[in-house]
């Protein structure tokens, strides 16, 4: 029997944290809702302070699994990403439709512009170490080798415009190099990022490289930012409201800050600015090794 009245059911989009779908400890959550017709999308979780501290553990094991394998073994998984957006390209042009004021081939644009970003990485992950690194000029009778490494676990807060192309834009340079990272999503727009927590699920990450939360961003960032754990912090947010609040809670224990915000989010479609080496050197450090050399 036809029945027209029938309740809808949306879908609850749970915290992406290690390789996992989690509920959010605080069993909290909040309606992402279609800016143009306000109507409502699904519910998303609501993350909390014991969230960010699940995650950046997951972080951390995820970070020693994936910088023990190889450059080229790392751009193979990307391409394998960058694949896995590409099928289902539809959807996130529909998703981004729904989420943002903007138009179809708008949102095809950015879909095709972020899987073209993340070939553009996966190509660039074994090549990259070698403009980096370097062999110096010291006294004779010993080599010295400056080779960079991979920093640790990045925290990223993302703006609210461009949801997908600027969580890709943001992680694609802080993983190539062998770091793993924990996301804060966009507030107003979260369902793109959430969706490509699925397609990263199925892409052969090993579990906790790349952690997605959603929530409030006020209750998230100085946590995230303030834990001791966490060795650098993307803030890409457009909205500078809470970057003094960071700055102060990396310096507790010296993390890298790093400020790649782009005005409105419109630069991320500039390849110039979004795909070079500085991009990844944002996220390595620099070791250098003395040795002696034989006779």
């Amino acid at each position: 029997m036809f029945m027209p009245n029938r309740l809808q059911i949306p879908k609850m989009y749970k915290l992406f944290i290690g390789g996992k779908f989690v509920r959010t400890e605080s069993e909290r959550y909040f309606s992402a809702i279609n800016p143009k017709t306000k109507e409502k999308l699904c519910n998303v979780s609501r993350a909390s302070r014991k969230d960010i501290r699940n995650a950046v553990t997951a972080a951390r094991s995820g970070h020693n699994l994936w910088n023990s394998k190889t450059a080229y073994e790392r751009g193979q998984i990307l391409y394998r990403l960058a694949e896995m957006l590409e099928g289902r390209k539809e959807q996130f042009s529909e998703e981004i439709i729904q989420s943002a004021t903007v138009s179809r081939p708008q949102a095809s644009k950015e879909v095709m512009k972020a899987v073209d970003r993340i070939i553009w990485y996966a190509g660039f992950t074994d090549k990259w170490s070698q403009l980096v690194g370097t062999v110096n000029p010291v006294q004779n009778g010993f080599f010295n080798f400056s080779i960079p490494e991979a920093t640790g676990v990045v925290g990223i807060l993302l703006p609210n415009e461009l949801p997908l192309l600027s969580i890709v834009s943001r992680i694609c340079p802080v993983i190539a190099s062998g770091n793993s990272c924990v996301i804060i999503a966009s507030e107003t727009s979260p369902l793109p990022a959430l969706s490509f927590s699925e397609v990263i699920a199925t892409s052969d990450f090993p579990a906790g490289v790349i952690n997605i939360l959603t929530g409030i961003k006020k209750e998230l960032i100085g946590h995230l930012a303030g834990h001791m754990d966490v060795n650098a912090f993307d803030y890409a947010d457009s909205n500078p409201s809470f970057k003094k609040e960071v700055q102060r809670a990396c310096a507790n224990n010296v993390k890298r800050f790093v400020f790649s915000a782009h005005k409105n989010g419109a630069d991320y479609f500039n390849d110039d600015k979004n795909e070079n080496l500085n991009q990844i050197q944002n996220f390595v450090e620099i070791k250098t090794i003395w040795h002696t050399m034989g006779m």
